[in-house]
């Protein structure tokens, strides 16, 4: 584990694994949110939370008694709704009903000229998989939400991410997916603009339970500290699929924030 030790101006958080698993805030989370806040260090919350829309996300976040105003969310929901506006699609959306509700406003007719890929259990099944094989035979393009393998549905057991299900549709299809939600740059970039600090990546810290979605990618391209959390999907050893030095690892938020903001 690396010392804390460069100037921190802004703080990155995932949400699922990082400050709750389903329902239950991880250890202290709420106190060390609102500890970190004093500081006067930004706050943004980015995720790849996809089964509900964002303001779901944001409701299920203050009835947990987490400080969060709506505009500090950065959710891969939205930014595949901005891909979708800017290149006009006709998207076949594999969501959960929550999360289709975000795009009520989408022409979703087909024939589909684009496929979405999200966390979906209900609509990962081989209808709507095999459905999607046909929108991408007859040329639509593919889009992985988020590509994660697995998510912590409980504190005691992993379950299927859409990652393996975005892979199955390339295997079939030979294309290869394009990438809207974390580890993507541009995605980072997002919430580093509306913080200020753009031009200034290596003073703000990322922080999640996933080291290659969280971690990885533009997050580790753009300079971010990197800080991985022992809750959610983290499993031991993880550490050591980081392509590049962690700049630490902690049992959990609140333990980072402990480091970050000592007393």
């Amino acid at each position: 584990m690396t010392a804390v030790r460069r100037a921190l101006r802004g703080v990155m958080l995932d949400i699922s694994g990082t400050l709750h698993v389903n329902y239950s805030p991880t250890p202290n989370a709420v106190a060390a949110l609102t500890r970190l806040r004093a500081t006067g260090v930004k706050v943004r919350f980015v995720t790849n939370s996809t089964k509900l829309t964002d303001e779901s996300l944001f409701t299920k976040l203050l009835d947990m008694g987490f400080e969060v105003d709506r505009s500090e969310i950065f959710s891969s929901l939205s930014a595949a709704k901005q891909l979708i506006t800017d290149r006009g699609y006709r998207p076949l959306l594999l969501l959960e009903d929550d999360a289709l509700s975000q795009f009520s406003d989408i022409d979703q007719s087909a024939p589909h000229n684009a496929v979405f890929i999200g966390l979906a259990p209900s609509k990962l099944d081989y209808e709507h998989l095999n459905q999607a094989f046909q929108a991408l035979l007859n040329g639509a393009d593919l889009v992985g939400i988020h590509r994660a393998r697995y998510f912590a549905s409980s504190e005691k057991q992993l379950s299927l991410g859409p990652g393996p299900f975005v892979t199955a549709l390339e295997s079939a299809t030979d294309k290869t997916a394009e990438l809207v939600g974390k580890p993507a740059r541009a995605f980072y970039q997002l919430a580093l603009a509306d913080m200020g600090l753009l031009s200034d990546p290596g003073s703000v810290a990322m922080v999640g339970d996933d080291v290659l979605a969280d971690l990885g990618g533009g997050a580790q391209e753009l300079g971010l500290q990197r800080y991985l959390v022992r809750t959610g999907k983290y499993r031991p050893g993880d550490e050591a699929k980081a392509s590049a030095p962690l700049d630490g690892t902690f049992d959990s938020f609140a333990a980072i924030v402990h480091e970050l903001c000592p007393t």
